[in-house]
């Protein structure tokens, strides 16, 4: 081969050469840019997923306070009406009580 067709090959050689490998750096940089935005969004959708999580965990825990709330409220309203169940049970003989030691206030006095 006589040199200016060797010299001309060369030349073509480079040059697609130098085409793949722009082709290869567009191509990596196309695949290195798609894993960058995939993985984005995953990170987006574990975040939302995350925040949704400890929505339901914290409406769990709300919802457990608010029975544990009733409960003692109920709790605290039955011992209040036994409370008042055995104090109005007691006030015949408070006022008896009362009665004697008054009257016996009265003959001490006279």
């Amino acid at each position: 081969m006589p040199r200016p067709e060797v010299l001309e090959a060369i030349k073509e050689a480079e040059s697609e050469a130098d085409s793949r490998v722009e082709a290869a750096q567009n191509e990596a940089e196309e695949i290195i840019s798609e894993a960058e935005s995939e993985a984005e969004e995953l990170v987006s959708t574990a975040e939302s997923e995350a925040r949704a999580h400890r929505e339901e965990r914290l409406e769990s825990a709300r919802e457990e306070i608010e029975a544990e709330r009733e409960s003692i409220i109920e709790t605290g309203r039955e011992e209040r009406d036994e409370l008042v169940e055995r104090a109005e049970s007691r006030i015949d003989e408070a006022v008896e009580l009362a009665l004697e030691r008054f009257t016996e206030a009265v003959h001490a006095q006279t």
